[in-house]
């Protein structure tokens, strides 16, 4: 059993994790997090759920976060995000280690969308694909290109830093069109509303569905976005799949058709599309599989997104 901590925006879950079987085992303990609280009380409730679940004294961990983070170093790099600002030059790490209870042994950091991409890989819609992308849909746009099920983060044939929040539409950031804010946003100037009075991507996915026309052109417009940024690194890297998980992705119905087509249009062969199969739990698996991995490969760094 690997125990794992998936740090989110508004929440940290700990679970245990079966890697053999996939799985989480037994009960997750979960806290909620203030993103704007001061450090120590982040700290702590990130301490408090690790140590909820009982893990074998001098256990290995394995930790998703998002970044900006120092991952080899486990140092918080936030500041101007929108959250944990109080962590910026914490040595998380030492942090952790010193409130978790058993004392781990070791920590492994790796990033969220990196982790949600080894758990997919691991047991869900990229399992079995060579050259997988996995990308996540929230407030804003998470990717993992997945070689041979390790993340590649450098090199010609990924985005800077394996990013896709680093790519371009109509020479504007992608998450000015692709994002939940973005989305939101488009809608309410659609509408002649305030983005305060629209509802959230889900909100505006049933509207869609239901017949408004502004919604759906709102959200083909963003999905397709979406395919012609991806396109050229879909075959530079020869991905076989592109998996799209996230809170957005759940409106897959609606996303699937404009994302193919801004493919195409982006001039991508290929690849495959799937939703996430494992929404809840690919983090978890993904944390579990990293830090197993890193013990068995002597430490040495690959795949690290600093």
């Amino acid at each position: 059993m690997r125990p794992v901590l998936e740090i989110g925006g508004t929440h940290v879950t700990a679970a245990m994790v079966d890697l053999p079987a996939g799985a989480v085992h037994g009960e997750t303990a979960r806290e909620p997090l203030p993103p704007h609280g001061c450090a120590e009380e982040i700290l702590g409730r990130l301490a408090r759920a690790a140590s909820r679940l009982g893990a074998p004294p001098s256990a290995t961990w394995g930790v998703a976060v998002p970044g900006p983070f120092d991952y080899e170093a486990g140092l918080a790099l936030f500041e101007g995000v929108g959250k944990f600002d109080a962590l910026y030059g914490v040595d998380v790490d030492a942090a952790l280690r010193a409130r978790i209870r058993p004392t781990p042994a070791t920590l492994r950091f790796v990033n969220d969308a990196d982790a949600f991409g080894l758990g997919e890989h691991t047991g869900g819609a990229a399992a079995g694909h060579a050259r997988a992308i996995c990308l996540t849909l929230g407030s804003g746009v998470g990717s993992a290109f997945l070689a041979d099920g390790m993340p590649v983060n450098d090199g010609p044939h990924v985005p800077p830093q394996g990013s896709a929040h680093r790519l371009a539409f109509d020479g504007r950031p992608l998450e000015d069109t692709v994002s939940r804010r973005a989305i939101r946003a488009a809608y309410a100037r659609a509408a002649d509303g305030s983005p305060d009075d629209v509802p959230d991507v889900r909100g505006i996915a049933a509207r869609a569905r239901t017949g408004d026309a502004l919604a759906g052109e709102v959200l083909e417009h963003a999905f397709r976005a979406l395919g012609v940024a991806m396109a050229p690194w879909v075959n530079r890297f020869a991905a076989t799949v592109l998996v799209v998980g996230g809170s957005i992705a759940t409106s897959w119905d609606l996303v699937v058709t404009p994302l193919r087509d801004g493919l195409v249009a982006g001039g991508a062969s290929g690849p495959s599309l799937a939703p996430a199969r494992l929404p809840d739990t690919a983090s978890l698996l993904g944390a579990a599989r990293w830090a197993a991995s890193r013990a068995a490969d002597g430490e040495e760094s690959q795949g690290v997104r600093l």
